[in-house]
């Protein structure tokens, strides 16, 4: 009786349970782990070499668009109070001196902006930005105090990350035959695919609504519209599934960082940005005075490193890739 209990506690007689898989353990002498630490070290050398050297190519203009108070600049007049109750227009004229070959990558900059710190970089909800219905309705606590309105209703996305959205926007022409010329610019793709893929996903549809599927929810405060209401003209890039606003969502390691706004590749740009005389008009929206930041935009063009940075900083929750057109 004894040995009959004994047997049913046992594991199963396999090789796996009982831990007799065939096993090798190298022994590491000198004579085999400095030949690959070596081999292991030249590999690096290479790459990092080649790398190193065709970031030399890398054509980039920043533009500093802050208009802090007492400048000549033309979006100074943006950082007044009264500018701020309503939508502030802005232009900045430039000139590239020789032309950025394309795909020109555009991407705005900010300064002093503590992404990284630990209470703001929590205030959100993933289960609500995947488009559980549950979630969508029942926020984190995380999302406090942006997780309600007075009324008691859902914010939608809720917390602090979700509330502070860059929403300044940018259109850029191109001086030809003494008229601008608008250049396209290309929002599709800006975000890692496991974000717009995976990771956000808007609630499903109600009566083939997104409206009503966020029927009993309210905007973030600093909105100036519902989340179904971004780009509501295309059904594949708004909610949650918006690739500014996914973009912003992950956020950056340290308090100057940038993120992509557009690409350059499309029509009569397909090839880049030809040398010349481009204008840059700017909703000017985004407060920064107030905690000394700094916007910037800035344009680059990829070419060998920008497989590099792209891994590289993805790994560190920032983008900068090559060749950009970076307004700051």
């Amino acid at each position: 009786m004894a040995a009959a209990r004994r047997e049913r506690g046992r594991p199963d007689r396999t090789a796996f349970t009982q831990q007799r898989l065939p096993a090798w353990q190298p022994l590491l002498s000198a004579g085999i782990a400095l030949p690959l630490f070596f081999t292991l070290g030249l590999a690096g050398l290479a790459v990092g070499l080649g790398l190193h050297f065709s970031s030399g190519t890398i054509r980039e203009l920043e533009l500093d668009y802050t208009g802090a108070l007492g400048s000549n600049q033309d979006c100074a007049r943006c950082t007044n109070a009264s500018a701020t109750s309503g939508p502030c227009l802005c232009t900045l004229h430039f000139e590239l001196a020789e032309p950025f070959p394309g795909p020109v990558c555009l991407y705005y900059q900010l300064s002093n902006y503590y992404q990284n710190h630990r209470r703001y970089g929590v205030s959100r909800d993933d289960l609500q930005l995947s488009g559980d219905p549950w979630g969508l309705r029942h926020p984190a606590e995380e999302c406090w105090p942006y997780r309600r309105d007075p009324r008691g209703q859902a914010v939608a996305p809720c917390g602090a990350v979700a509330n502070s959205l860059f929403n300044d926007t940018f259109a850029l022409h191109r001086l030809v035959n003494g008229s601008f010329m608008p250049v396209p610019l290309d929002s599709r793709g800006i975000s890692w695919w496991t974000d717009s893929n995976v990771k956000f996903r808007n609630p499903e549809l109600v009566n083939g609504s997104l409206a009503t599927a966020f029927w009993g929810t309210s905007k973030p405060p600093n909105w100036p519209c519902a989340a179904y209401l971004l780009d509501a003209g295309n059904p594949n890039n708004t909610g949650f599934v918006n690739e500014d606003f996914i973009v912003w969502m992950r956020t950056a390691a340290l308090p100057t960082f940038r993120k992509l706004y557009r690409r350059v590749h499309q029509g009569n740009f397909s090839a880049g940005l030809p040398r010349g005389t481009y204008r840059l008009d700017i909703n000017y929206s985004y407060p920064v005075l107030p905690f000394k930041g700094t916007k910037k935009k800035t344009k680059k063009h990829p070419d060998l490193v920008r497989m590099a940075e792209l891994v590289v900083h993805n790994v560190i929750r920032e983008y900068y890739v090559p060749n950009r057109l970076l307004l700051s």
